[in-house]
This record gives C-alpha cells, sequence and structure tokens, in this order.
C-alpha cells in the first residue's frame, strides 16, 4: 500500500484553516453574546460542522482559553513591534489607545480569566508575560525619550488599562476613544498638552427652536424661531400691534375708508 504524502500536508493546511476559521468565528461571537455562546453557534459562524470544532476545542473552555490566548499573544507581538518605532512616545500611547479601544468586547473573556474556576493558564500566562516585558520595555524606552512622566510603571499602566477600557465598554465597538479616556492617557505624559476650556454655549441663542430667523420687521431685533409652525416676523406682541397699525393707516390713505 503506498502512501501519498502530498494529501497529510494538505490536510494539515485545512485544519490549521479550519482551526483559525473557528477562532475568528469565536472572537465575534464572545464579544457579541459574552461567554454563553455555544460551540454549535461558533460552528455555524465559523461555516464548519459541530464535530470540526469539538476535534480542534473539546470544550468550551478549551475554546475560550484559545481565543484569549491569541489574543494576548497578538497584544504582545504588538507591543513588540512598536520597540523599533522611530517615536517611542507615540509607539507607546498608539499602543495603549489600541489596547484600550478593542479590549472592551473582550470583557467576559478576561472576567473568565481572572476569576478562580481552575483553568489552564500556562499558555495565557506566558503570553501575558510577553506582553508585559514588551510593554515595559516600550514605556522605558518612551520614558528616556522624554515622553512620559518617569515614576510610571507598568503595573499603573494596567491598571489605566482597566479603568479606561470600563470607560470605553459605554460607546460603539468602532467608536474613537473617549473624552475622558483621552484626558486619563494624556495625564501620562511629561508635558501634558495645554488645557482648553470648551467653549460656553448660550443655551438661548442656540439649538433646535431657538435658532434667530430674519429680523423683526419693525425694530430689526433678532426673533426667536419656534420648534414648530412658521417663522415668527416680530420680536413680540408690541411690534405686531404696531405694524397692525401702520397697516391699517396705510390702507386708509391709500382707500380714503
Amino acid at each position: 500500500m503506498t502512501v501519498d504524502h502530498g494529501v497529510e500536508p494538505a490536510i494539515r493546511a485545512d485544519a490549521r484553516r479550519n482551526r483559525e476559521l473557528i477562532l475568528a468565528a469565536a472572537q465575534r461571537a464572545l464579544a457579541e453574546r459574552g461567554a454563553t455562546v455555544s460551540l454549535a453557534e461558533v460552528a455555524r459562524r465559523a461555516g464548519v460542522g459541530a464535530g470540526t470544532v469539538h476535534r480542534h476545542f473539546p470544550t468550551k473552555t478549551d475554546l475560550l482559553e484559545a481565543v484569549m490566548h491569541q489574543r494576548v499573544d497578538r497584544l504582545a507581538t504588538s507591543a513588540a513591534e512598536h520597540l523599533t518605532d522611530p517615536d517611542p512616545g507615540a509607539a507607546f500611547f498608539a499602543l495603549c489607545t489600541h489596547v484600550i479601544v478593542t479590549t472592551p468586547g473582550n470583557k467576559d473573556l478576561c472576567d473568565l480569566v481572572q476569576s478562580d474556576d481552575g483553568w489552564p493558564r500556562a499558555l495565557l500566562r506566558d503570553a501575558g508575560n510577553r506582553f508585559h516585558r514588551a510593554l515595559g520595555a516600550l514605556l522605558a524606552s518612551a520614558q528616556r525619550h522624554g515622553t512620559v512622566r518617569r515614576d510610571v510603571e507598568v503595573a499603573d499602566v494596567l491598571d489605566i488599562f482597566t479603568g479606561c477600557v470600563a470607560i470605553q465598554r459605554h460607546r460603539r465597538q468602532d467608536a474613537p476613544l473617549a473624552p475622558a479616556v483621552a484626558l486619563i492617557l494624556d495625564a501620562l505624559r511629561t508635558h501634558p498638552s495645554p488645557v482648553t476650556e470648551r467653549p460656553k454655549v448660550d443655551r438661548n441663542e442656540t439649538g433646535v427652536g431657538n435658532e434667530t430667523s430674519a429680523p423683526c420687521a419693525v425694530c430689526g431685533t433678532a426673533v426667536r424661531r419656534p420648534a414648530t409652525g412658521r417663522p415668527a416676523r416680530y420680536c413680540s406682541p408690541a411690534c405686531r400691534q404696531k405694524a397692525h397699525r401702520l397697516r391699517s393707516g396705510t390702507r386708509r390713505l391709500t382707500t380714503g375708508r
């Protein structure tokens, strides 16, 4: 009996492709529906059979851990790649922004990993340690560059991630940084951005129903635009009455009555 050795690599490539499809589908499903999502739902989203999912991940715990490991591993790789950027300060804040913006959808996974439910965390610990080392090296580089405060430590940055992710969760998944998050990150800088006051808005002058229309037909004062109905022509009842008297006087002159 002969074995076609060209078949085995093709099978391995197909298995790797299926595994990646399953992980990608699980990531999306978990971000949308949380850790209660079923393996059958993940299989449906991945376009594979339930048996294929079970061959790669016999239990949901195996799948959840693989998804979380993939995420942390990618963050570690991203942090390491940022070390070669010519501007360490910009690279550090770019990484912080990426972590904060992309983490809210993984909140349930983070909670599971941090719980004491007996998860086998060896792979996660290894990926987490690599991320922390790369983050620490990037932080130190940004501090040497004079961009980030010298008194900031990796533990501080991780605590800031936790708080900022909680704030960011109240925004849409594709939304930019929340203003409060931007302020917190700015506090890490050696020289924070100058504080600029938001322009004060006179609520009586702007907004729907308060915008000005044409000036008063009698005195020229700006006329408030009502929320509904036709725009007013006069600024007050007095001007409206004055206009009426003017019209009546003009009619009598022209008609003789």
